[in-house]
Protein backbone atom coordinates (compact mmCIF):
# COMPACT_ATOMS: atom_id res chain seq x y z
CA UNK A 1 0.00 0.00 0.00
CA UNK A 2 1.47 3.21 -1.18
CA UNK A 3 1.96 5.99 1.08
CA UNK A 4 -0.45 8.41 -0.97
CA UNK A 5 -3.32 5.62 -0.23
CA UNK A 6 -2.31 5.24 3.61
CA UNK A 7 -2.38 9.32 4.15
CA UNK A 8 -5.89 8.94 2.34
CA UNK A 9 -7.29 6.29 4.04
CA UNK A 10 -5.85 7.68 7.88
CA UNK A 11 -7.20 11.27 7.11
CA UNK A 12 -10.81 9.55 5.52
CA UNK A 13 -11.23 8.18 8.30
CA UNK A 14 -10.65 10.70 10.65
CA UNK A 15 -12.85 13.12 8.65
CA UNK A 16 -15.46 10.21 9.03
CA UNK A 17 -15.17 9.71 12.73
CA UNK A 18 -15.27 13.53 12.87
CA UNK A 19 -18.56 13.61 10.92
CA UNK A 20 -20.39 11.08 13.06
CA UNK A 21 -19.26 12.40 15.95
CA UNK A 22 -20.60 15.77 14.56
CA UNK A 23 -23.82 13.86 13.43
CA UNK A 24 -24.32 12.05 16.96
CA UNK A 25 -24.21 15.91 18.87
CA UNK A 26 -26.27 17.22 16.27
CA UNK A 27 -29.01 14.46 16.05
CA UNK A 28 -28.89 14.26 19.74
CA UNK A 29 -29.38 18.22 20.84
CA UNK A 30 -32.34 18.06 17.84
CA UNK A 31 -33.65 14.84 19.83
CA UNK A 32 -33.72 16.86 22.89
CA UNK A 33 -35.21 20.07 22.25
CA UNK A 34 -37.75 18.26 20.45
CA UNK A 35 -38.34 16.12 23.50
CA UNK A 36 -38.17 19.22 25.52
CA UNK A 37 -40.83 21.27 24.04
CA UNK A 38 -43.09 18.72 23.88
CA UNK A 39 -42.14 17.78 28.19
CA UNK A 40 -43.16 21.55 28.30
CA UNK A 41 -45.96 20.83 26.33
CA UNK A 42 -47.23 18.19 28.62
CA UNK A 43 -46.51 20.28 32.51
CA UNK A 44 -48.18 22.86 30.55
CA UNK A 45 -51.29 20.39 29.98
CA UNK A 46 -50.99 18.66 33.30
CA UNK A 47 -50.83 22.36 34.96
CA UNK A 48 -54.09 23.77 33.48
CA UNK A 49 -55.86 20.20 33.89
CA UNK A 50 -55.16 20.07 37.81
CA UNK A 51 -56.09 24.03 38.15
CA UNK A 52 -59.51 23.72 37.01
CA UNK A 53 -60.01 20.61 38.91
CA UNK A 54 -61.54 20.61 42.65
CA UNK A 55 -61.42 18.02 45.47
CA UNK A 56 -64.93 17.74 47.76
CA UNK A 57 -64.69 16.30 50.84
CA UNK A 58 -67.39 14.18 51.52
CA UNK A 59 -67.51 12.45 54.88
CA UNK A 60 -63.92 10.19 54.74
CA UNK A 61 -64.43 10.51 51.00
CA UNK A 62 -62.32 13.17 48.70
CA UNK A 63 -64.15 13.65 45.25
CA UNK A 64 -62.41 14.80 41.94
CA UNK A 65 -64.39 17.27 39.59
CA UNK A 66 -62.59 17.53 36.43
CA UNK A 67 -63.14 19.68 33.75
CA UNK A 68 -64.33 18.65 30.36
CA UNK A 69 -61.28 16.79 29.04
CA UNK A 70 -61.99 17.69 25.56
CA UNK A 71 -61.17 21.19 25.95
CA UNK A 72 -57.47 19.66 25.71
CA UNK A 73 -57.93 17.20 22.62
CA UNK A 74 -57.01 19.61 20.06
CA UNK A 75 -53.69 19.95 20.59
CA UNK A 76 -53.59 16.47 20.15
CA UNK A 77 -53.01 15.18 23.80
CA UNK A 78 -54.12 12.15 25.28
CA UNK A 79 -55.39 12.21 29.02
CA UNK A 80 -56.46 9.98 31.60
CA UNK A 81 -57.37 10.02 34.92
CA UNK A 82 -56.42 7.16 37.50
CA UNK A 83 -57.36 6.34 40.64
CA UNK A 84 -55.37 5.41 43.58
CA UNK A 85 -55.50 1.70 42.28
CA UNK A 86 -54.49 2.56 38.95
CA UNK A 87 -58.05 2.06 37.69
CA UNK A 88 -59.30 4.50 35.10
CA UNK A 89 -61.61 6.77 35.64
CA UNK A 90 -61.97 9.31 32.77
CA UNK A 91 -60.59 9.98 29.47
CA UNK A 92 -60.31 11.92 26.55
CA UNK A 93 -62.28 11.12 23.71
CA UNK A 94 -59.50 10.55 21.48
CA UNK A 95 -58.49 7.43 23.87
CA UNK A 96 -61.85 5.55 22.44
CA UNK A 97 -62.27 2.41 23.91
CA UNK A 98 -58.70 2.24 25.57
CA UNK A 99 -59.53 1.40 29.46
CA UNK A 100 -55.48 1.20 30.39
CA UNK A 101 -53.05 3.33 31.68
CA UNK A 102 -51.34 4.80 29.13
CA UNK A 103 -48.09 4.39 31.29
CA UNK A 104 -48.70 1.64 34.11
CA UNK A 105 -44.72 1.63 34.61
CA UNK A 106 -45.06 5.35 36.00
CA UNK A 107 -47.75 4.35 39.12
CA UNK A 108 -47.04 4.47 42.47
CA UNK A 109 -44.29 7.31 42.15
CA UNK A 110 -44.16 9.96 44.23
CA UNK A 111 -43.53 12.80 41.65
CA UNK A 112 -44.64 13.33 38.26
CA UNK A 113 -42.76 11.39 35.72
CA UNK A 114 -42.18 11.22 32.01
CA UNK A 115 -41.24 8.22 30.23
CA UNK A 116 -41.68 7.49 26.81
CA UNK A 117 -43.83 3.97 26.07
CA UNK A 118 -45.08 2.16 23.09
CA UNK A 119 -49.18 1.92 23.40
CA UNK A 120 -50.79 0.09 20.64
CA UNK A 121 -47.92 0.49 17.90
CA UNK A 122 -48.08 4.66 18.88
CA UNK A 123 -44.80 6.19 20.01
CA UNK A 124 -45.87 8.20 23.06
CA UNK A 125 -44.09 10.60 25.70
CA UNK A 126 -46.39 10.17 28.69
CA UNK A 127 -46.34 12.42 31.87
CA UNK A 128 -47.62 10.82 35.25
CA UNK A 129 -48.70 13.10 37.91
CA UNK A 130 -49.84 12.25 41.24
CA UNK A 131 -53.34 13.92 42.47
CA UNK A 132 -52.84 14.12 46.76
CA UNK A 133 -54.73 16.69 48.68
CA UNK A 134 -53.40 17.06 52.24
CA UNK A 135 -50.39 14.14 51.62
CA UNK A 136 -52.93 11.11 50.47
CA UNK A 137 -53.17 10.25 47.00
CA UNK A 138 -56.06 10.69 45.37
CA UNK A 139 -54.99 9.13 41.62
CA UNK A 140 -53.19 10.05 38.75
CA UNK A 141 -53.21 12.21 35.69
CA UNK A 142 -51.55 11.16 32.82
CA UNK A 143 -51.07 13.07 29.91
CA UNK A 144 -49.35 12.03 26.57
CA UNK A 145 -48.30 13.20 23.30
CA UNK A 146 -47.65 11.35 20.28
CA UNK A 147 -43.54 11.43 19.30
CA UNK A 148 -44.52 10.61 15.59
CA UNK A 149 -43.34 14.21 14.52
CA UNK A 150 -40.55 13.42 16.35
CA UNK A 151 -39.26 10.45 15.04
CA UNK A 152 -40.24 11.67 11.37
CA UNK A 153 -37.44 15.07 11.99
CA UNK A 154 -34.58 12.42 13.26
CA UNK A 155 -34.55 10.05 10.67
CA UNK A 156 -34.57 13.06 7.87
CA UNK A 157 -32.08 14.60 9.63
CA UNK A 158 -30.18 10.99 9.86
CA UNK A 159 -30.60 10.98 6.49
CA UNK A 160 -29.41 13.62 6.01
CA UNK A 161 -26.23 13.87 8.28
CA UNK A 162 -25.51 10.46 6.03
CA UNK A 163 -25.80 11.68 2.61
CA UNK A 164 -23.86 14.96 3.66
CA UNK A 165 -20.99 13.24 5.68
CA UNK A 166 -20.77 10.80 2.63
CA UNK A 167 -20.47 12.94 -0.23
CA UNK A 168 -17.63 15.40 2.33
CA UNK A 169 -15.90 12.17 3.00
CA UNK A 170 -15.56 11.46 -0.65
CA UNK A 171 -15.13 14.78 -1.97
CA UNK A 172 -12.37 15.17 1.51
CA UNK A 173 -10.32 11.79 -0.05
CA UNK A 174 -10.42 13.40 -3.39
CA UNK A 175 -8.50 16.62 -2.21
CA UNK A 176 -6.35 14.75 0.38
CA UNK A 177 -5.34 12.14 -2.93
CA UNK A 178 -4.82 14.92 -5.01
CA UNK A 179 -2.95 17.19 -2.25
CA UNK A 180 -0.51 13.89 -1.02
CA UNK A 181 0.16 13.25 -4.77
CA UNK A 182 1.51 16.57 -5.13
CA UNK A 183 3.35 16.63 -1.95
CA UNK A 184 4.98 13.01 -2.38
CA UNK A 185 5.74 14.12 -5.99
CA UNK A 186 9.32 14.37 -5.27
CA UNK A 187 9.44 10.86 -4.05
CA UNK A 188 7.87 9.46 -7.22
CA UNK A 189 10.58 11.20 -9.18
CA UNK A 190 13.55 9.89 -6.68
CA UNK A 191 11.92 6.22 -7.33
CA UNK A 192 11.34 6.64 -11.06
CA UNK A 193 15.15 8.34 -11.54
CA UNK A 194 16.15 5.46 -9.63
CA UNK A 195 14.57 2.76 -11.78
CA UNK A 196 15.69 4.41 -14.79
CA UNK A 197 19.60 4.48 -13.34
CA UNK A 198 19.02 0.39 -13.25
CA UNK A 199 17.06 -0.10 -16.44
CA UNK A 200 19.36 2.22 -18.13
CA UNK A 201 22.33 2.13 -16.35
CA UNK A 202 22.46 5.56 -17.03
CA UNK A 203 24.16 7.53 -13.43
CA UNK A 204 23.97 10.99 -15.25
CA UNK A 205 20.09 11.55 -15.00
CA UNK A 206 19.03 13.64 -11.78
CA UNK A 207 15.72 14.09 -10.14
CA UNK A 208 14.25 17.43 -11.06
CA UNK A 209 12.97 19.26 -8.18
CA UNK A 210 10.96 23.13 -8.49
CA UNK A 211 10.51 24.17 -4.91
CA UNK A 212 12.15 25.08 -1.53
CA UNK A 213 15.27 22.97 -0.92
CA UNK A 214 14.90 23.30 3.18
CA UNK A 215 12.31 21.68 3.82
CA UNK A 216 12.17 17.06 3.94
CA UNK A 217 11.63 16.90 0.49
CA UNK A 218 13.99 19.49 -0.61
CA UNK A 219 16.81 17.89 1.10
CA UNK A 220 15.78 14.37 0.33
CA UNK A 221 16.10 15.51 -3.59
CA UNK A 222 19.38 17.23 -3.13
CA UNK A 223 21.01 14.73 -1.10
CA UNK A 224 19.65 12.00 -3.89
CA UNK A 225 21.11 13.81 -6.77
CA UNK A 226 24.74 14.76 -5.21
CA UNK A 227 25.05 10.88 -4.32
CA UNK A 228 24.42 10.06 -7.96
CA UNK A 229 26.53 12.78 -8.91
CA UNK A 230 29.36 11.52 -6.92
CA UNK A 231 28.61 7.52 -7.71
CA UNK A 232 28.93 9.06 -11.59
CA UNK A 233 32.18 10.03 -11.26
CA UNK A 234 33.33 6.97 -9.39
CA UNK A 235 32.17 4.32 -12.02
CA UNK A 236 32.82 6.52 -14.81
CA UNK A 237 36.77 6.57 -13.33
CA UNK A 238 35.85 2.63 -13.01
CA UNK A 239 34.81 2.59 -16.43
CA UNK A 240 37.33 3.97 -18.36
CA UNK A 241 40.12 1.85 -16.06
CA UNK A 242 38.00 -1.17 -16.81
CA UNK A 243 37.97 0.25 -20.87
CA UNK A 244 41.65 0.87 -20.82
CA UNK A 245 42.12 -2.76 -20.25
CA UNK A 246 39.87 -4.20 -21.92
CA UNK A 247 41.58 -2.38 -24.85
CA UNK A 248 45.14 -3.15 -24.01
CA UNK A 249 44.01 -6.88 -23.60
CA UNK A 250 41.90 -7.38 -26.33
CA UNK A 251 43.51 -5.19 -29.05
CA UNK A 252 46.07 -7.97 -29.69
CA UNK A 253 43.35 -10.86 -29.37
CA UNK A 254 41.60 -8.26 -32.54
CA UNK A 255 44.71 -8.74 -34.58
CA UNK A 256 45.51 -11.84 -34.43
CA UNK A 257 41.57 -12.40 -35.48
CA UNK A 258 42.02 -10.17 -38.15
CA UNK A 259 44.81 -11.94 -39.27
CA UNK A 260 43.62 -15.26 -39.12
CA UNK A 261 40.29 -14.23 -40.81
CA UNK A 262 43.08 -12.69 -44.45
CA UNK A 263 45.00 -15.80 -43.71
CA UNK A 264 41.67 -17.58 -44.34
CA UNK A 265 40.68 -15.68 -47.36
CA UNK A 266 44.19 -16.65 -49.14
CA UNK A 267 43.33 -20.26 -49.45
CA UNK A 268 45.78 -21.78 -47.32
CA UNK A 269 46.43 -25.78 -47.61
CA UNK A 270 44.70 -27.81 -45.42
CA UNK A 271 47.74 -28.30 -43.03
CA UNK A 272 47.14 -24.34 -42.47
CA UNK A 273 43.81 -24.41 -42.54
CA UNK A 274 43.54 -27.13 -39.26
CA UNK A 275 46.32 -24.24 -38.26
CA UNK A 276 43.52 -21.54 -38.27
CA UNK A 277 41.33 -23.38 -36.96
CA UNK A 278 43.18 -24.00 -33.87
CA UNK A 279 44.60 -20.84 -33.65
CA UNK A 280 40.65 -19.55 -34.50
CA UNK A 281 39.08 -21.12 -31.28
CA UNK A 282 42.34 -20.23 -29.12
CA UNK A 283 41.52 -16.67 -29.95
CA UNK A 284 38.05 -17.21 -28.84
CA UNK A 285 38.70 -19.00 -25.84
CA UNK A 286 40.89 -15.98 -24.97
CA UNK A 287 38.26 -13.59 -25.42
CA UNK A 288 36.28 -15.08 -23.28
CA UNK A 289 38.85 -15.62 -20.39
CA UNK A 290 39.68 -12.01 -20.86
CA UNK A 291 35.88 -11.29 -20.35
CA UNK A 292 35.84 -13.61 -16.86
CA UNK A 293 38.88 -11.96 -15.36
CA UNK A 294 37.67 -8.66 -15.72
CA UNK A 295 34.35 -10.00 -13.77
CA UNK A 296 36.38 -11.39 -11.59
CA UNK A 297 38.81 -9.06 -10.59
CA UNK A 298 35.87 -6.72 -10.27
CA UNK A 299 33.93 -9.32 -8.06
CA UNK A 300 37.39 -9.53 -5.66
CA UNK A 301 38.14 -6.15 -5.15
CA UNK A 302 34.34 -5.72 -4.27
CA UNK A 303 33.19 -3.45 -6.93
CA UNK A 304 31.25 -5.78 -9.11
CA UNK A 305 27.71 -3.97 -8.34
CA UNK A 306 25.16 -6.34 -7.21
CA UNK A 307 21.80 -4.61 -8.08
CA UNK A 308 19.40 -6.27 -4.79
CA UNK A 309 16.41 -6.23 -4.64
CA UNK A 310 13.07 -8.71 -3.85
CA UNK A 311 13.25 -11.31 -6.50
CA UNK A 312 10.89 -14.22 -6.61
CA UNK A 313 13.22 -17.39 -6.76
CA UNK A 314 10.60 -19.61 -8.41
CA UNK A 315 9.80 -17.14 -10.96
CA UNK A 316 13.17 -16.84 -11.38
CA UNK A 317 13.46 -21.47 -12.07
CA UNK A 318 10.79 -20.61 -14.58
CA UNK A 319 12.97 -17.94 -16.47
CA UNK A 320 15.99 -19.64 -16.28
CA UNK A 321 13.79 -23.14 -17.39
CA UNK A 322 12.91 -21.57 -20.67
CA UNK A 323 16.29 -20.39 -21.70
CA UNK A 324 17.98 -24.09 -20.87
CA UNK A 325 15.12 -25.31 -23.12
CA UNK A 326 16.73 -23.35 -26.03
CA UNK A 327 20.32 -23.99 -24.99
CA UNK A 328 19.27 -27.36 -24.84
CA UNK A 329 18.04 -27.66 -28.18
CA UNK A 330 17.43 -31.81 -28.55
CA UNK A 331 20.43 -33.17 -27.35
CA UNK A 332 19.03 -33.08 -23.77
CA UNK A 333 15.57 -33.14 -22.04
CA UNK A 334 15.20 -30.24 -19.76
CA UNK A 335 12.47 -30.41 -17.00
CA UNK A 336 11.30 -28.68 -13.46
CA UNK A 337 11.40 -31.64 -10.44
CA UNK A 338 10.57 -29.76 -6.85
CA UNK A 339 9.14 -26.40 -7.22
CA UNK A 340 8.80 -24.07 -3.99
CA UNK A 341 7.47 -20.72 -3.86
CA UNK A 342 10.70 -18.90 -2.23
CA UNK A 343 12.02 -15.16 -2.27
CA UNK A 344 15.10 -14.33 -1.35
CA UNK A 345 17.23 -10.70 -1.54
CA UNK A 346 19.53 -10.00 -4.46
CA UNK A 347 20.67 -9.45 -7.84
CA UNK A 348 18.87 -11.19 -10.30
CA UNK A 349 20.55 -10.95 -13.08
CA UNK A 350 23.50 -12.22 -11.39
CA UNK A 351 21.74 -15.42 -9.57
CA UNK A 352 20.08 -16.12 -13.26
CA UNK A 353 23.68 -15.93 -14.72
CA UNK A 354 24.62 -18.47 -12.03
CA UNK A 355 22.36 -20.82 -12.92
CA UNK A 356 22.83 -20.26 -16.56
CA UNK A 357 26.67 -21.52 -15.92
CA UNK A 358 25.49 -24.72 -14.13
CA UNK A 359 23.04 -25.52 -16.90
CA UNK A 360 25.29 -25.05 -19.86
CA UNK A 361 27.73 -26.99 -17.66
CA UNK A 362 24.74 -29.99 -17.35
CA UNK A 363 24.42 -29.62 -21.17
CA UNK A 364 28.18 -29.63 -22.02
CA UNK A 365 29.13 -32.59 -19.82
CA UNK A 366 25.72 -34.49 -20.41
CA UNK A 367 25.58 -37.47 -23.13
CA UNK A 368 22.98 -36.99 -26.26
CA UNK A 369 19.72 -38.24 -24.71
CA UNK A 370 20.54 -37.55 -21.30
CA UNK A 371 18.21 -35.43 -18.81
CA UNK A 372 18.47 -31.98 -16.79
CA UNK A 373 16.68 -31.57 -13.56
CA UNK A 374 16.02 -27.74 -12.24
CA UNK A 375 14.43 -27.81 -8.89
CA UNK A 376 13.97 -25.11 -5.81
CA UNK A 377 13.19 -26.09 -2.13
CA UNK A 378 12.65 -24.17 1.00
CA UNK A 379 14.87 -26.05 3.98
CA UNK A 380 14.87 -24.24 7.55
CA UNK A 381 14.94 -21.11 6.11
CA UNK A 382 17.55 -21.20 2.98
CA UNK A 383 16.52 -21.76 -0.61
CA UNK A 384 17.63 -24.48 -2.44
CA UNK A 385 18.41 -24.23 -6.12
CA UNK A 386 19.72 -27.52 -7.74
CA UNK A 387 21.11 -28.26 -11.52
CA UNK A 388 20.75 -32.29 -11.03
CA UNK A 389 22.27 -34.04 -14.63
CA UNK A 390 23.09 -37.26 -16.17
CA UNK A 391 25.90 -36.78 -17.82
CA UNK A 392 29.30 -38.36 -16.98
CA UNK A 393 29.94 -37.12 -13.43
CA UNK A 394 32.68 -35.89 -11.68
CA UNK A 395 35.65 -37.67 -10.07
CA UNK A 396 35.78 -37.68 -6.52
CA UNK A 397 39.52 -36.18 -6.83
CA UNK A 398 38.06 -33.40 -8.51
CA UNK A 399 35.46 -32.52 -6.84
CA UNK A 400 37.14 -30.69 -4.26
CA UNK A 401 38.45 -28.17 -6.24
CA UNK A 402 36.30 -27.55 -9.04
CA UNK A 403 35.29 -24.31 -7.65
CA UNK A 404 38.97 -23.05 -7.78
CA UNK A 405 40.20 -20.88 -10.50
CA UNK A 406 41.54 -22.12 -13.44
CA UNK A 407 40.88 -25.92 -12.55
CA UNK A 408 39.87 -28.26 -14.77
CA UNK A 409 38.37 -31.90 -15.03
CA UNK A 410 40.95 -33.95 -16.81
CA UNK A 411 39.88 -33.98 -20.81
CA UNK A 412 38.12 -37.26 -20.87
CA UNK A 413 35.24 -35.88 -19.05
CA UNK A 414 34.98 -33.40 -21.64
CA UNK A 415 35.88 -35.62 -24.87
CA UNK A 416 33.30 -37.77 -23.57
CA UNK A 417 30.54 -35.17 -23.58
CA UNK A 418 31.24 -33.03 -25.92
CA UNK A 419 32.42 -36.18 -28.60
CA UNK A 420 35.64 -34.36 -28.59
CA UNK A 421 34.27 -31.58 -30.81
CA UNK A 422 33.29 -28.65 -27.95
CA UNK A 423 36.24 -26.69 -26.77
CA UNK A 424 36.54 -26.82 -23.27
CA UNK A 425 36.15 -23.67 -20.52
CA UNK A 426 38.85 -21.55 -19.06
CA UNK A 427 37.56 -23.07 -15.55
CA UNK A 428 36.80 -19.12 -14.44
CA UNK A 429 32.85 -19.80 -14.40
CA UNK A 430 32.11 -22.07 -11.36
CA UNK A 431 34.71 -19.82 -9.56
CA UNK A 432 32.50 -16.47 -10.66
CA UNK A 433 29.38 -18.93 -10.05
CA UNK A 434 30.77 -19.22 -6.51
CA UNK A 435 31.99 -15.74 -5.19
CA UNK A 436 28.12 -14.41 -6.92
CA UNK A 437 26.31 -17.21 -4.17
CA UNK A 438 28.80 -15.90 -1.42
CA UNK A 439 27.89 -12.33 -2.49
CA UNK A 440 24.29 -12.84 -1.79
CA UNK A 441 24.95 -14.31 1.96
CA UNK A 442 24.75 -17.96 0.44
CA UNK A 443 26.70 -21.07 -1.16
CA UNK A 444 27.64 -23.27 -4.18
CA UNK A 445 27.84 -27.30 -3.85
CA UNK A 446 28.16 -29.81 -5.80
CA UNK A 447 27.91 -33.53 -5.18
CA UNK A 448 28.68 -36.45 -7.74
CA UNK A 449 29.24 -39.66 -9.20
CA UNK A 450 31.76 -40.64 -11.72
CA UNK A 451 29.05 -42.06 -14.63
CA UNK A 452 25.69 -41.07 -12.96
CA UNK A 453 25.89 -37.45 -13.05
CA UNK A 454 26.13 -34.05 -11.07
CA UNK A 455 24.12 -32.08 -9.00
CA UNK A 456 24.82 -28.61 -8.05
CA UNK A 457 23.33 -26.82 -5.12
CA UNK A 458 22.91 -23.00 -4.72
CA UNK A 459 21.57 -22.41 -1.27
CA UNK A 460 20.41 -18.63 -0.73
CA UNK A 461 19.30 -17.57 2.49
CA UNK A 462 15.36 -16.66 2.25
CA UNK A 463 13.86 -13.77 2.66
CA UNK A 464 10.82 -14.58 4.83
CA UNK A 465 9.73 -17.18 6.24
CA UNK A 466 8.19 -20.02 4.27
CA UNK A 467 6.97 -23.33 4.58
CA UNK A 468 9.47 -26.12 4.82
CA UNK A 469 8.56 -28.73 2.35
CA UNK A 470 10.87 -31.08 3.17
CA UNK A 471 12.86 -30.79 6.28
CA UNK A 472 16.71 -31.50 6.09
CA UNK A 473 19.49 -30.31 7.32
CA UNK A 474 21.24 -27.64 5.77
CA UNK A 475 25.32 -28.60 4.69
CA UNK A 476 27.85 -26.61 6.66
CA UNK A 477 29.00 -23.34 4.49
CA UNK A 478 32.44 -24.35 2.63
CA UNK A 479 35.78 -22.95 4.13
Amino acid sequence: MSIRLRLTLWYSALLTAVIALFGVVVWGVLALTLVSQIDQTLNKTAVQVLRVSAVVPINDLSIITLPQLELFEADGRDIEVLTADGVLNVASQNLGNFDRPLDSSSLNQKSATIRDVSVGGAHLRVLTQPITTNGKLLGYLQVAASLRDVDQAESVLVLVLVAVGALSVIASAGLISLTAGRALRPLDMVTEAALNITRADDLSQRVPFVGSHTDEMGRLVTAFNATLERLERLFNSQRRFLADVSHELRTPLTAIRGNVDLLRRMNPLPDNRESLDAIQIEVERMARLVGDLLMLAQAESGNLPLARSVVELDTLLLDVYRQARVLAGDKVAVVIGEEDQARASGDRDKLKQVLLNLVSNGIKYTPAGGRITLGLACVNGWARFTVADTGVGIPPEDLPHVFERFYRVDKSRTRAAGNGTAPGGAGLGLSIARWIAQAHGGRLEVSSRLGAGSVFSLWLPLLATRPVSKPAPVPARPE
